[in-house]
């Protein structure tokens, strides 16, 4: 019990460590999306009718009314939650998205306590990382894949865009070539922004949509640049082949810093891997050399501050070799 409240302890100060960081370094990134939003607003010169629950709640998030009606009364974010579901770019529910956390915490609290012994306070962490933490970051990262696919072919839609405006063709039918002849996710999402046309919505509206749902300020960019030149004229093809340019630059710079801080990040994986090699080992050749460390009171203690210590290590690390471009 003492090894878990002084864990907690500590993991609670290298949160608070961790977000005040955060929070230093992502005052530009705040900036950026503000002014964003304030020309989103500007452009969007008519009033938007907010849709009523009852058009929302249209689509439902599962198979079961019971769930439905759950989800509606007891999450407390569900707009959030779907909007995060949908950026992986795959058909997961809310439902199907809660179901399948239930499981996985289940099966995480039976392996910890018919398989490994645990008691009830092992289990449930266990059961929280298996149903909450890990169905989260699995999402996360799959939504992180999909936006660095887009962003990796959005020039070339831009390309497409330029090339068609210069021949003649309107912007929406640029945007239709753009969604037949690019790959997933670039053509899925404009294939999505020529079917909301289709249906009588208007481009900007179509565009912002699309723009929540990738979440990359490159294509923010993109949106600013149709809704200014929309509302005020000016040659289009010329803007849209600059802001290629930028996007090119941009990511050239970005493989430029990564290629430079591959040398650092592989130090900072091997020394911090090194502590539990070395556990390993040891373990191996004398198991009854390091089980004080679990059975001692003060051997619980020395684990939870050195692996709190080892966690502030890996967070700075991670800090000094990532860069905001």
């Amino acid at each position: 019990m003492t090894m878990f409240l002084v864990a907690g302890l500590v993991l609670t100060v290298v949160s608070l460590v961790l977000g005040v960081g955060m929070a230093l370094g992502g005052g530009n990134q705040r900036q950026a999306d503000q002014r964003i939003a304030a020309i989103k607003g500007r452009m969007r010169s008519r009033d938007v009718i907010d849709e009523s629950a009852d058009v929302r709640r249209s689509r439902s998030d599962s198979s079961w009314r019971i769930l439905d009606k759950l989800i509606k009364h007891l999450l407390p974010h569900p707009e959030t939650l779907r909007q995060r579901l949908e950026r992986t770019g795959k058909r997961i529910s809310i439902g199907q998205y809660i179901l399948t956390s239930l499981v996985s915490g289940v099966l995480f609290g039976l392996f910890a306590n018919l398989v490994l012994n645990q008691s009830i306070l092992p289990t449930a962490i266990a059961a929280a990382f298996g149903g909450l933490v890990l169905p989260h970051l699995y999402v996360g990262r799959l939504g992180e894949k999909r936006k660095q696919r887009f962003t990796a072919l959005f020039p070339e839609a831009i390309d497409l865009i330029v090339r068609g405006l210069r021949s003649g063709l309107p912007v929406t039918e640029s945007l239709k070539v753009v969604s037949q002849e690019l790959a997933a996710p670039v053509g899925t999402e404009f294939k999505s922004v020529v079917d909301a046309i289709g249906f009588g919505e208007s481009l900007e509206d179509a565009m912002w949509a699309v723009a929540q749902r990738i979440d990359t300020p490159d294509f923010k960019f993109f949106v600013v640049a149709l809704s200014v030149q929309r509302e005020t004229g000016g040659n289009l093809a010329e803007t849209l082949e600059n802001l290629a340019d930028v996007l090119r630059g941009r990511r050239q710079m970005k493989l430029k810093v990564k290629a430079l801080s591959a040398e650092p990040k592989y130090s900072a994986g091997i020394l911090g891997s090194l502590p539990f090699i070395m556990f390993g080992l040891i373990a191996a050749i004398n198991l009854e050399y390091v089980m004080p460390l679990f059975t001692d009171p003060r051997g619980n203690t020395l684990i939870a501050f050195g692996l709190a210590s080892q966690g502030i290590g890996v967070a700075v690390m991670v800090k000094m070799v990532r860069f905001e471009i």
